[in-house]
């Protein structure tokens, strides 16, 4: 290559340094004879080689020969005051596609647009007889204005020329990454198997690497294992190398992902050509999509979904619809997919499935909390009636007491649940027959007691954790309500209340039931009663009736997402 013999940075005010590698810098400059920023590229100052001299001269112009919006235009080559040779291009702005990929920053629409634009770039390079050799995500930088531009064409040749023998000394043939010198050259992971083994070359090698590029966007990991010595050894193992198999829950396009191993093909002359993988990835980002590939897939997919179903384990019920949903997505009339995922969706499994059994549990557990909080508020309702108890005259001030803590037992368990909802919930239940065969005789077993017992006995047994035991829920109701009567009638109690001569009478031994404060607090409790009970069912109905239009509402969506069968 002919040195060049213009000698000028004077024109230039270098600024910081943009980057270094092992044989080439990049400033940031100022021209000043136009005003506007650039970047200058030289070798440093070590770098004596001639080799390495030819390559970066040759770099300067091959970039300057390709004329492509992709493609960094190089505006100057010279030399500085100290004989190193430069060459000056735009100044770029932006991240590179490896930590766009890294990061998440771009979708993955916009990095498809700018890999179908890095193709074409590598087509015209092909087309004039030249091979970039060292593509990979961070030599592809996606501008602030969308722009996309392939950089570091170091490694870059033509088809009929061969490497240098290679220098020790040189270092590395690019800025920064793991590109190789020798005479292998090239990042392991992206390079080509014949340019691993340091066979001939060509525009096949350059297509590896963007089917590497390709994975990494589709899968967000990367084709060969990091590491030279692994994503060597995993490259020369060659095989099939498909993105969707690898990241299947990332939904790769199937036209995509066949393209995808096409270009990654072990056998050059299998891979198609960087015009042909720009066309493909446009015509998805068009909406064109392969529609009997992706009806093949689907009946894959429905065929897997039927060996799950027909393995009876609970456990790959899920595995059976998503594989069954992605069959939709895939082909949405495919009938086969939307009758497994209709039958899913309405019949419940003989078995739960362990994720969605724990996920039902604690549903029954928010339940049970919520009607816990309400549960607090009724028992609290009972102090109201304290200075009516005592307005009326105490009796029997142990009885009394003895309530009134039951009743406090009853509200600090309930609070406890609060925190720790797997406590068992019969212990609460026990509590209140305990509280009402205490009430029976404060009140007798007639008054008060039975209304109390049937708003109780209702509660309990729409308690999640208690729907599995209704006797045990009416056993307690029941019990509250008929043992003290029959204590007092085996006159192991004293006696509560009497029929006599046509009338019933109330003697309870606890509180004195004469005067004025007797008929508030007969009246009282009754319309207490009346009140809480129903605004504790209306809250579970309300919550009931809205969960109710919650599972209508997905089905009435569902029927228009899952085409009839």
């Amino acid at each position: 290559v002919e040195r060049p013999s213009r000698a000028s940075l004077a024109s230039y005010r270098t600024r910081e340094v943009l980057g270094r590698g092992g044989m080439g810098e990049v400033l940031l400059a100022e021209d000043l004879d136009i005003g506007r920023n650039v970047a200058i590229k030289r070798l440093r100052s070590e770098v004596t080689s001639k080799a390495l001299i030819d390559r970066f001269l040759r770099e300067a112009r091959i970039q300057a020969l390709l004329d492509h919006p992709a493609i960094v235009p190089v505006h100057e080559i010279g030399q500085d005051a100290d004989g190193r040779p430069f060459f000056t291009m735009k100044r770029l702005s932006g991240i590179t596609l490896g930590e766009a990929i890294k990061t998440n920053s771009e979708t993955t629409q916009r990095m498809l647009r700018a890999f179908a634009e890095v193709c074409l770039a590598i087509e015209l390079a092909h087309s004039r007889g030249f091979i970039h050799r060292d593509l990979k995500p961070s030599n592809i930088m996606l501008g602030e204005f969308g722009e996309v531009y392939v950089i570091d064409w170091g490694l870059a040749r033509a088809f009929d020329e061969t490497d240098p023998p290679r220098d020790s000394s040189s270092g590395t043939g690019s800025l920064g990454g793991e590109t190789q010198a020798g005479v292998v050259m090239g990042t392991p992971g992206y390079m080509s198997p014949e340019q691993t083994r340091g066979d001939e070359v060509g525009p096949p090698t350059d297509v590896y690497a963007l089917g590497a590029i390709l994975f990494e966007i589709l899968a967000r990991q990367r084709a060969h294992p990091p590491g030279s010595k692994a994503a060597v050894a995993s490259t020369l193992a060659g095989g099939n190398i498909s993105p969707a198999d690898v990241a299947p829950d990332r939904g790769i396009p199937p036209e995509l992902d066949q393209l995808c191993t096409e270009a990654l093909s072990d056998e050059a002359k299998s891979r198609p050509s960087a015009r042909t993988v720009a066309i493909r990835v446009q015509r998805y980002l068009d909406g064109d999509r392969d529609l009997e590939r992706r009806r093949t897939l689907a009946m894959e997919l429905v065929a897997t979904a039927r060996v799950d179903l027909s393995s009876g384990d609970p456990a790959r019920r899920g595995d059976a619809i998503k594989s069954a949903g992605r069959a939709l997505a895939l082909d949405p009339e495919n009938e086969s997919a939307a009758a497994i995922v209709a039958k899913l969706m309405i019949e419940p499994p003989p078995v739960m499935p362990p994720e969605l059994a724990k996920r039902l549990d604690d549903i029954d557990l928010e339940q049970g909390r919520s009607q816990g909080k309400r549960a607090i508020g009724s028992l609290g309702a009972y102090f109201l009636f304290l200075p009516v108890a005592i307005w009326m005259g105490i009796r029997d001030a142990a009885t009394v007491a003895l309530l009134y803590g039951l009743i406090t037992a009853t509200m600090t368990f309930a609070i406890l649940r609060l925190r720790f909802p797997q406590l068992p919930m019969v212990i609460a239940l026990l509590l209140n027959g305990v509280m009402l065969l205490t009430l029976s005789r404060v009140t007798s077993p007639l008054l008060i007691v039975p209304t109390l017992a049937v708003g109780i006995g209702i509660l309990f047994a729409m308690f999640p954790q208690l729907l599995q035991v209704p006797w045990l829920v009416l056993g307690t109701s029941v019990s509250a309500l008929v043992l003290p009567m029959v204590f007092e009638a085996a006159g192991w109690w004293r006696e509560t209340w009497r029929v006599s001569g046509g009338q019933f009478v109330a003697d309870p031994s606890a509180l004195d039931f004469d005067g004025p404060a007797a008929k508030v607090f007969l009246i009282g409790i009754p319309v207490a009663t009346a009140i809480v009970f129903p605004l504790f069912i209306r809250a579970l109905a309300i919550a009931q009736r809205t969960s109710r239009r919650q599972l209508e509402v997905q089905a009435w969506h569902l029927q228009h997402l899952i085409p009839k069968v």
